[in-house]
C-alpha cells in the first residue's frame, strides 16, 4: 500500500509540497540573528593555529554567536582518520573540510577551520567549495625559527633528525597565501591582540 501511494497522483503532490515547505538560508540567519562564514587559518605546525582559532571561538560564542572550530588535529581523528600526509592525502584532507565548513555555514553556522593546509592550490580549492564570498583566510605567518623554538609536539626535532618525512617547512613546501584577510604574526602579537583584530575583520560580515 505504501508503495501505491508513493507512486500515485498524491504522492507525487506531497513531495512537490515539501519541497515548498524547506527551510532557506534566511530563515536560519533570522534565527541565529548572524551571517554564516568560514574563517580559515593557515600557517607552520606551531604557529598557533589552534589556540587563536579556539580564542576566536570563544569571544565568538561570548559575543552570541553560533560557532564552531573544525581543528586538524581533530579532524585526523574521524573525518579524516583514514588519511595520510602524503601530498594527495593532504589535498583530500583539505577538501573534505572545506565540504564540511560549507554544509555548516549552509546550516547559518560560522566556522573557523585551523589546518596547515600548505598549498595554495587546495585552500584555492577550499574558497571554492565555500565560497568566495563566505570565505576569510587568515595568515599566521609566524617564522620557521620561533615554530621550532616552541616545537610543544617535538616534530620539528623528529624532522630534523629524519625521523618524519615530509614534515611542512622542513623537508615540504609551505606557500604562504599571496593575499590573506588578514596576516598575523604570533611571535611577536599577543593572543588577546590577535583576537581583536581578527574579530574587528569578521563583525561586520556576521552581523545580522
Amino acid at each position: 500500500m505504501d508503495m501505491e501511494v508513493a507512486n500515485s497522483g498524491q504522492g507525487c503532490q506531497l513531495s512537490r509540497e515539501s519541497q515548498d515547505t524547506r527551510v532557506v538560508l534566511r530563515e536560519r540567519c533570522e534565527l541565529l540573528r548572524q551571517y554564516p562564514l568560514t574563517l580559515w587559518f593557515t600557517g607552520l605546525s606551531g604557529a598557533g593555529k589552534s589556540t587563536l582559532a579556539f580564542a576566536v571561538e570563544r569571544a565568538l560564542i561570548s559575543g552570541g554567536y553560533a560557532v564552531y572550530v573544525l581543528d586538524g588535529d581533530h579532524v585526523r581523528h574521524g573525518l579524516s582518520c583514514d588519511l595520510s600526509f602524503s601530498a594527495r592525502h593532504r589535498s583530500e584532507n583539505v577538501r573534505r573540510v572545506a565540504e564540511v565548513a560549507k554544509l555548516m555555514n549552509d546550516a547559518g553556522l560560522i566556522v573557523i577551520a585551523s589546518l596547515i593546509s600548505p598549498l595554495r592550490a587546495d585552500r584555492d580549492v577550499a574558497r571554492g567549495i565555500i565560497g568566495d564570498d563566505r570565505f576569510l583566510e587568515a595568515h599566521l605567518s609566524t617564522s620557521l625559527s620561533v615554530c621550532e623554538q616552541r616545537d610543544v609536539k617535538g616534530l620539528y626535532r623528529r624532522a630534523r633528525a629524519g625521523e618524519m618525512i615530509g614534515f611542512t617547512g622542513i623537508d615540504a613546501p609551505y606557500e604562504e597565501p599571496d593575499a590573506p584577510s588578514i596576516r598575523i604574526d604570533t611571535g611577536g602579537a599577543s593572543i588577546e591582540n590577535a583576537v581583536f583584530e581578527i574579530m574587528g575583520m569578521i563583525k561586520p560580515q556576521i552581523c545580522y
